[in-house]
C-alpha cells in the first residue's frame, strides 16, 4: 500500500492546483498523486494554521516537519513575512514545495530529511501535522525531538485527532513540554507545546 510518507517514482503524475484564501491571504498550491490530502487542504492542517494566525505571536523562523506540498509552512511564512524551512521524506512533495515557495513568493528552503536528520538550525515555531499512519514511534519522534530545534522561547504546534491518540500524546509530552490544547473542532485538537 502506498503512503504519502514513502517514495514511489513510478506513480503517475497528475498535477493539480488548490486555492486557499484566509482574510487577505490568497495562495495557490500545486499538488499531485502520492501526497497527503492531494485534492484539497485537509481540515486539520487548515485548523492548525488558522488557530496560529489568531494568536498575537509573530513568528519569524518557522520549521514545517512533514510538509507535504508545503501548505502550512508557506501560508504562515507569507502571513508573517517570515522565513520557513520545510522538510519531508517524500521527494515529490519536496519538488512541489519548491514550486509552491516560488509561486507564492515566500522566503523558504526545502530539505529532504527524515524528521530532523538534516535540520541544523533552531526555530521560534515548529509545526507539524504528523503522519499518524507512519506509527507512534515516528509521531512521538517528531514531537519529542522538536525540543532540540526550538529557540528558548520557541513553540511547537501540532494537530492530532482525538480518536488517533490526542490525549495520550499530550500526556506523553507533558514530561518535556508545557502543553495546552488551544482549539478543538470536529475531533481535531490543536496543541501548543513550550519548553519547560
Amino acid at each position: 500500500m502506498e503512503h504519502y510518507f514513502t517514495n514511489n517514482p513510478n506513480l503517475k503524475s497528475e498535477l493539480r492546483t488548490i486555492d486557499y484564501t484566509y482574510q487577505d491571504l490568497n495562495l495557490t498550491f500545486y499538488s499531485d498523486n502520492g501526497l497527503f490530502s492531494k485534492d484539497k487542504i485537509d481540515f486539520g492542517s487548515r485548523l492548525l494554521v488558522e488557530t496560529i494566525l489568531k494568536q498575537e505571536n509573530k513568528f519569524q523562523h518557522i520549521l514545517d516537519v512533514g510538509c507535504g506540498y508545503g501548505f502550512m509552512g508557506i501560508t504562515l511564512a507569507k502571513a508573517y513575512n517570515a522565513t520557513v524551512t520545510l522538510v519531508d521524506v517524500n521527494k515529490r512533495a519536496l519538488h512541489l514545495t519548491e514550486k509552491n515557495i516560488f509561486h507564492n513568493h515566500v522566503d523558504g528552503k526545502v530539505l529532504e530529511s527524515n524528521m530532523y536528520t538534516n535540520v541544523t538550525s533552531t526555530y521560534d515555531l515548529i509545526i507539524t501535522n504528523p503522519p499518524i499512519r507512519a506509527g507512534k514511534n515516528i509521531v512521538y519522534g517528531i514531537l519529542d525531538d522538536a525540543l532540540n530545534y526550538l529557540t528558548p522561547n520557541g513553540e511547537l504546534w501540532f494537530v492530532i485527532r482525538k480518536d488517533q491518540g490526542a490525549k495520550s500524546t499530550i500526556e506523553h509530552l507533558n514530561s518535556r513540554y508545557l502543553c495546552a490544547v488551544v482549539e478543538k473542532s470536529k475531533g481535531f485538537y490543536i496543541v501548543r507545546a513550550k519548553n519547560r
